[in-house]
């Protein structure tokens, strides 16, 4: 059913009033559990708006609703620009106004008046952010539009409340009734079309921004005959051979709704006419949609024509008219990251930081007992970044790259001079043969994903950063099981690592390796050296070797162990590396090397305890535990003075 667009509102009784959302339009089917989710020329919006389809799947109802999928703003207001961009949810907050119900549990509702659909549909909403029913409002249409354009919306729609439902027909019984924005701007050229009969085709128009003319797009429309004389004979003498606008123009560039737009020639002019124009809305690049001409201003400096910010506003109904107010906007949660990339296109592109990153080969499976592909591991890596790259940020990486996923060909990459991209940091280093080489040093989740994306499962920092390379920021101890060891005496040796801590009273933070082991990590603060930070970790994994002989061993060489437990305190040491905490490691069951609570540890832990499917969740739940490793740290000479470990 679609309306009717009218020039104004009107006062009428029997009317409800909606916002029109800005977005498109879509049908969902729902029986059974099988949804089909589909646009008004027919088209499957199944895999392009996956989260909706997802959403009505898990509402499970049997029925028929109409509605509108769009993209949210920060402010709750839809955005249509940002939804024809949109490829994932990193894109924007996608969601589906829901505003009728035309089937119900096998029963045809769209006889039925348009009043009872809704009370019928506002009984079976789900609780969800996605699926959101559309309110409406019985009040002034006139204060409703001045709300809805305050709040920088596309306009309302009218409804008869008793109206009918009428698949496909532009109907009388809805109405739409738009909000076109105006504000003044600045005059620098016009066009001509090729065959055109008109004096001109558009303006080209702008605005001022830091005390440069930038381009806000033409406008087409609004002028008549006499009044485009008018204008050109105050054109003439501002005729210029050069752009006033900051940026480059391309008149002649096709757009979604003229792919093959008539050539056009520009006149330029310099930049002191103002006129007033209407739109309906400006695009994230700046330029206006539905612009049209409202007259010249001759009572306004072209200087003084900036950009203007729409005014903001939370209430659309005014209590003093005597109708409760209602809150009409509702911003979608926020942190709740799901995913980067899209579960279909096998190659997309994303900017992130500033730098766009191709992402290729996205459907290739990296873990193949589990299905798990190259897309679900850069997925995790988005969810988590916020979490990880305080162990990352300012640190020399040594990739461990899997290209072809985990049964497949892998190599270690330390050097990317000439490899990585002009915007990855580096950091440098001169190989044994006396060759200058660089590391990479990630600084953002550019930088996260970008290492992800050549294969990197796993994320393998220094203990020390760039600033201060020679001091490393915490202590490890790494607990290595042999294969003759079992999982329960690993965690026999981390709890004996707990007891020698407490007797120091250090404070020490552990994680699954994602492998076979378990680390704990001392803070130190960056403020010793690494031979300082070795030997106090020989003196811990001495201590822990003195109370477990029969299955532990501090000896370097595989040879001397016989098979026991290494308590590897060597891992303190330049350029050593290790899976940083919340790292995915390229093991089978796509483990995650997770920090724990310490009395998690105790017989029943498994390292599949923590897989790429829930780490999310419990990282969300629990909060970065490892967030201590990077602060203060120990008083190291207090501590090795006052030894007295039994």
């Amino acid at each position: 059913m679609l309306a009717t667009l009218v020039d104004q509102p009107f006062e009428q009784e029997g009317w409800l009033y909606e916002v029109k959302w800005d977005g498109y339009r879509a049908i969902a089917l729902s029986n059974k559990g099988h949804v089909e989710l589909i646009s008004r020329n027919n088209k499957s919006f199944n895999e392009k708006y996956y989260p909706v389809h997802q959403a009505i799947e898990e509402w499970g109802i049997n029925a028929v609703t109409d509605g509108e999928i769009c993209v949210l703003k920060e402010n709750g207001v839809a955005h249509f620009g940002s939804l024809q961009n949109w490829r994932s949810e990193a894109d924007g907050d996608l969601v589906y106004y829901v505003f009728d119900l035309l089937w119900l549990n096998g029963r045809n509702l769209m006889d039925v008046p348009l009043i009872e659909r809704r009370e019928l549909l506002k009984s079976i909403m789900p609780k969800s952010d996605i699926i959101r029913y559309s309110e409406a409002f019985d009040t002034s249409a006139t204060e409703f539009l001045a709300a809805a354009a305050q709040l920088g919306m596309e306009g309302i729609i009218a409804k008869q409340a008793d109206s009918v439902y009428v698949p496909g027909n532009r109907t009388r019984s809805w109405l739409k009734i738009k909000t076109n924005k105006r504000h003044e701007v600045v005059i620098g050229g016009f066009t001509n079309n090729e065959d055109s009969p008109k004096l001109f085709s558009a303006l080209l128009v702008g605005v001022y921004r830091k005390g440069k003319l930038e381009y806000t797009g033409k406008i087409g429309t609004g002028f008549n005959d006499k009044m485009q004389k008018e204008m050109l004979q105050q054109f003439r003498p501002l005729i210029s051979k050069t752009s006033p606008f900051s940026g480059e123009i391309d008149v002649n560039k096709p757009s979604r709704f003229r792919p093959n737009p008539p050539h056009a020639t520009v006149t330029w002019l310099k930049p002191q006419l103002v006129c007033e124009v209407s739109y309906t809305e400006i695009t994230e690049d700046g330029v206006m949609r539905h612009s049209s001409f409202e007259g010249m201003r001759s009572d306004k400096p072209a200087k003084k024509v900036v950009a203007e910010t729409a005014f903001e506003a939370k209430m659309v109904l005014n209590e003093n008219e005597g109708t409760k107010a209602k809150q009409l906007l509702k911003p979608s949660k926020k942190n709740e990251r799901k995913s980067l990339l899209n579960p279909t296109e096998k190659t997309q592109v994303k900017k992130i930081n500033g730098n766009e990153l191709t992402f290729t080969n996205l459907s290739k499976v990296f873990w193949p007992d589990e299905g798990y592909t190259k897309r679900d591991m850069l997925n995790y890596y988005y969810q988590v970044a916020s979490y990880i790259l305080p162990y990352l940020t300012g640190r020399p990486q040594s990739m461990n790259r899997f290209p072809n996923g985990i049964k497949g060909h892998s190599f270690y990459q330390k050097d990317v001079t000439g490899k990585a991209p002009d915007w990855i940091a580096q950091f440098p280093y001169r190989t044994s043969e006396g060759e200058d080489k660089n590391f990479m040093v990630p600084e953002n989740e550019a930088g996260l994903l970008y290492m992800a994306n050549l294969g990197a499962i796993e994320m393998n920092p220094w203990n020390s950063t760039i600033k201060k390379p020679d001091n490393p920021d915490w202590c490890l101890i790494d607990l290595d099981p042999d294969e003759g060891n079992s999982f329960r005496q690993v965690i026999t040796t981390a709890q004996t690592v707990k007891e020698v801590l407490d007797e120091l009273k250090v404070p020490g933070y552990a994680k699954t390796s994602g492998s076979t082991g378990i680390h704990v990590y001392i803070p130190l603060g960056a403020k010793y050296n690494y031979d300082q930070c070795q030997l106090f970790a020989k003196l811990i994994a001495t201590e822990v070797h003195k109370r477990l002989p029969g299955f532990t061993s501090i000896e370097r060489m595989t040879k001397n162990r016989k098979g026991k437990l290494y308590v590897d305190y060597l891992q303190n040491r330049p350029k050593a590396t290790l899976a940083a905490p919340y790292s995915l490691r390229p093991k089978p069951g796509a483990t995650v090397s997770m920090p724990l609570h310490w009395d998690e540890i105790k017989p029943g832990l498994k390292m599949k305890d923590f897989t790429i499917k829930n780490a999310v969740a419990r990282i969300k739940a629990e909060g970065d535990l490892f967030k201590p490793v990077l602060g203060k740290g120990i008083d190291l000479q207090k501590i090795l003075k006052g030894w007295n470990v039994h």
